[in-house]
């Protein structure tokens, strides 16, 4: 494995214990997401792995280099897109990836060559000669993702990476993370967007205040809600939400957007009610479908407001709104 945590503990002063037992390893060729809502305890993970944070126990190597005795050479192996913007204000998106390039010991023709076939891959071309200081956040991001992946390290760090970044352009992103494991490397994505992770990663692991609760690839989690369906409700505007059916499960609400869970023998009553409510002019769609990753993540963690911070567990006794007929 080219990279391997064992059992990496990390608590701040004032007791806050950002890390707690921390287990897992990442081959090469591998896209391993480390899920978790704010505060979970990803990031400070991440730093320990570069050497910017040293844990209290535990051990950490890469590609058999002790990173906690050698942190420098932990640096040398591991290329990282922090989830902080990069600052490149008086420095144009060629000139800040060819840089950090050439620091990291590639030939001037190799970081050409990798700049222009990044920038190209990733519609970047058209703010090459811009100054950092008038680039927008998304496309900032971008940038920084290419300084982290043109002389990328065996293991490669990208922390929360499509921030900001837009719908098109993010499908674009993906598409290189993946090539870089394709390439070799071992990818630690950390993030918290699980939707798109699902899609992304060989396998994950969910942290929940600094603990690793649940570990394995995204078909065998979703394996233990194979019997589950997943129902979504679209609130009309302004509509008050309605009282739940007997046979609906994990109600959770963001906004407008009602998730919850149905047994899949329960497949057409679900149907037949939410169109009910759909009659009554109180959900403007939905959608019944398998089990997916999100769920897996509010069962293993057990609130939906870890992933989204306006996100909020529905009380029964809140849903005293519009009852299907």
């Amino acid at each position: 494995m080219l990279l391997e945590i064992v059992d990496v503990t990390k608590t701040y002063r004032g007791g806050v214990r950002a890390n707690d037992g921390v287990t897992l390893e990442v081959g090469a060729g591998e896209v391993y997401g480390l899920l978790g809502h704010n505060g979970a305890g990803k990031t400070t993970l991440a730093n320990q792995v570069v050497g910017l944070l040293r844990p209290d126990t535990g051990s950490i190597h890469i590609d058999g280099v002790d990173a906690v005795a050698r942190p420098d050479e932990a640096r040398r192996r591991c290329s990282i897109q922090p989830q902080a913007q990069v600052p490149i204000a008086g420095l144009t998106p060629r000139q800040a990836i060819g840089l950090v390039g050439r620091l990291r010991g590639a030939t001037a023709p190799d970081v050409h060559r990798r700049s222009r076939a990044l920038s190209a891959a990733l519609e970047l071309d058209e703010w090459l000669d811009v100054d950092g200081v008038r680039l927008s956040g998304g496309v900032k991001r971008l940038v920084s993702f290419c300084m982290a992946a043109v002389a990328p390290g065996r293991v490669v760090i990208l922390d929360e990476p499509t921030n900001d970044v837009d719908p098109v352009r993010r499908r674009l992103l993906w598409a290189q993370v993946r090539r870089l494991a394709d390439d070799g490397a071992a990818v630690l994505l950390v993030t918290h967007n699980v939707i798109e992770a699902e899609r992304a990663v060989d396998r994950l692991a969910i942290l929940d205040h600094g603990r690793v609760v649940v570990e394995g690839t995204p078909s065998s989690l979703k394996a233990g809600l194979a019997e589950d369906l997943r129902l979504e409700l679209v609130l009309e505007p302004g509509a008050d939400a309605p009282a739940m059916a007997p046979f609906v499960r994990r109600v959770t609400r963001n906004g407008h957007r009602v998730l919850a869970t149905v047994p899949a023998g329960e497949a057409s009553d679900a149907a037949a009610w939410a169109q009910q409510l759909r009659r009554a002019g109180t959900v403007e769609e939905f959608s019944l479908a398998p089990a997916t990753l999100e769920d897996v993540y509010i069962g293993a963690v057990g609130r939906a407001d870890a992933l989204q911070p306006e996100s909020r567990t529905i009380a029964r006794e809140e849903l005293a709104g519009v009852h299907a007929a």
